[in-house]
């Protein structure tokens, strides 16, 4: 299994953003550019980070495939095919994006969101995606999400099956999915549910946390790993369980470099204290 994060500071060429990964103590790394960039600059962060051991694990979309202007959702569309494209190009573990959203806020609650009307538009709009690339070194891939599909372990092996493509793959974001008092305070049971269900599919696995506030009615609020209810030994077994280096454990959400480093530090100290490496 890899780990990584978000890199500070300033580099001036692919080697020096290398540099910085494997200083922040990363064995894995989000791509830093997209596919606007110059093919002479793409090739070269993809031979930093061969020559560096570093795997890249997500190339994001982060667009709403479901927006109700057209015009906007078709542009969504080809930056989604786009942004595939270069995650087959490089390598990259996944392609990730959320299904979408009826709501004016690109990925908000929206009423519709989980009927049966959304999962066929996401099932067709995935499909369409995929099938305008036929990629081979990656997989397409959507985040789960509280208010829209997938949005627990079953309707994303709904969705999978429904897709029906060896380019769909899975994706993790355990805080994602823990959406109530119940489901938070019993974190390890919904890791455990999702890599038994999901583990052959998940391609890259998002590491925050989450705590339960106490204004009501209901408060959860992301925070720093370590410093929610995460059951992380868990999280971090379950995943080196899967023995594929192509799932990687990827911090992210974070605004300071401290968090970051205190948060790999959490991260690194709960692995070792189960005999993981990372």
């Amino acid at each position: 299994m890899r780990f990584g994060g978000i890199i500070f500071g300033r580099w001036e060429t692919p080697e020096e953003w290398a540099l910085a990964a494997k200083r922040a103590g990363y064995s894995a790394v989000y791509f830093p550019v997209d596919y606007r960039a110059e093919t002479a600059l793409i090739d070269g962060y993809v031979r930093a980070a061969r020559e560096a051991d570093l795997v890249i694990s997500e190339i994001g979309v982060w667009n709403n495939l479901l927006d109700r202007d057209q015009a906007r959702r078709e542009a969504n569309f080809q930056r989604a095919v786009h942004q595939l494209e270069l995650a087959d190009y490089v390598g990259a573990n996944c392609c990730v994006n959320i299904a979408g959203s009826y709501s004016e806020q690109w990925d908000g609650p929206h009423p519709q969101n989980l009927t049966p009307r959304a999962f066929a538009e996401i099932v067709e709009t995935t499909q369409r995606v995929i099938d305008s690339v036929h990629p081979k070194r990656t997989a397409y891939s959507l985040e789960p999400m509280p208010w829209m599909y997938p949005d627990s372990a079953d309707s994303y092996l709904d969705l999978i099956r429904a897709v029906d493509r060896k380019g769909f793959a899975a994706h993790l974001d355990i805080v994602n999915v823990l959406t109530s008092p119940q489901l938070v305070y019993r974190s390890a049971e919904v890791i455990d549910e999702w890599f038994d269900k999901l583990g052959p599919h998940i391609r890259s696995c998002h590491a925050k946390d989450i705590r339960l506030g106490g204004k009501l009615t209901v408060h959860l609020d992301e925070c720093r790993p370590g410093t929610g209810l995460v059951d992380y030994e868990t999280y971090i077994r379950r995943a080196d369980q899967l023995r594929d280096e192509r799932v990687c454990l990827m911090l992210e959400h974070m605004t300071e470099e401290e968090d970051y480093i205190q948060a790999t530090k959490f991260v690194k100290e709960t692995a070792a204290r189960i005999g993981v490496a990372l």
